[in-house]
């Protein structure tokens, strides 16, 4: 049973689901989950594995949906007593007739960013350089063949040498859940235009927000009149404003980036400060 949970646990992971991960770490007396059981929860309140079943479980079951909620890597320990008569400040009575003691883990574990890339060339490599070196993972996507080679992208977990309409016939508002940030970083301007409107078009048809969480955050690369082009044509295309003003545009922190190397920093920077919730105080993307 650890087995399987933990296997499914990191596949969550992968997957760009948080994970509450439950454990029992110690048993006294007569109690339903002994040492070393294991229950994980995903983002979708679906789990695997057990701690004991009956009233414990449906307590720490319902611990699990909360901590999934909040959203915030941390760790807790509870002590529970399985008998309605159980005393001491740091036990937690239960409605059973059991009367052992059983101490359980419950420790939320976020992932780490899964970065697609949509277009390859020099900000994409030189942002690939780095992504490695914070055990993030990252995917390529270009129409352009010799832009998706294992060569230029050798860590990549997908690369996808297709059109635009062909990646996206075979994704919808779930599966592009698996990444966290999706960046248009095309040598044309009309791909990463179809690109952004259908990622858009998604994300609001499942009513999702671009929040890295339940749909990935996006970010393009070029200047404010490129964006202001952009915005008029997906307005014209039926996305909402308010939509439009989660996309980020040009993309990373403003410290003055000129190279692909620099551009590469501020990009990750930027990430990272989304990734922790982190107040970065810049001038707003609209400003530059």
């Amino acid at each position: 049973m650890t087995a399987r949970v933990l296997t499914w646990m990191l596949e969550q992971l992968r997957l760009n689901s948080p994970i509450v991960l439950a454990t029992v770490v110690e048993a006294k007396g007569s109690v339903p989950g002994k040492t070393g059981a294991r229950l994980a929860m995903n983002r979708y309140e679906e789990w695997v594995g057990t701690v004991g079943g009956a009233g414990l479980e449906h307590r720490v079951l319902n611990r699990c949906k909360e901590m999934i909620q909040e959203n915030k890597a941390t760790s807790e320990v509870h002590t529970f007593g399985l008998n309605k008569g159980a005393k001491g400040y740091e036990v937690q009575a239960l409605d059973s007739l059991c009367g052992g003691r059983v101490t359980i883990s419950l420790e939320l574990m976020l992932p780490m960013p899964h970065v697609l890339l949509m277009g390859g060339g020099h900000c994409s490599e030189a942002i690939t350089k780095l992504l490695p070196t914070k055990g993030w993972s990252y995917s390529v996507q270009d129409t352009r063949k010799e832009f998706t080679t294992n060569d230029l992208y050798p860590d990549a977990i997908e690369r996808h040498h297709s059109t635009v309409e062909s990646f996206f016939s075979n994704e919808s508002a779930e599966t592009m859940t698996r990444f966290s940030d999706v960046l248009l970083l095309g040598h044309d301007y009309s791909e990463d235009l179809d690109r952004l409107q259908r990622l858009l078009h998604l994300a609001e048809s499942a009513n999702l927000s671009l929040d890295g969480k339940v749909f990935p955050r996006i970010g393009a690369i070029g200047s404010r009149t490129k964006w202001n082009s952009f915005s008029k044509s997906c307005i014209e295309a039926g996305i909402q404003a308010s939509t439009l003003g989660d996309v980020r545009c040009p993309i990373g922190l403003n410290i003055g980036a000129e190279s692909p190397e620099e551009i590469a920093i501020a990009v990750i920077a930027e990430i990272l400060s989304m990734h922790k919730n982190a107040d970065v105080h810049a001038p707003n993307w609209r400003d530059r």
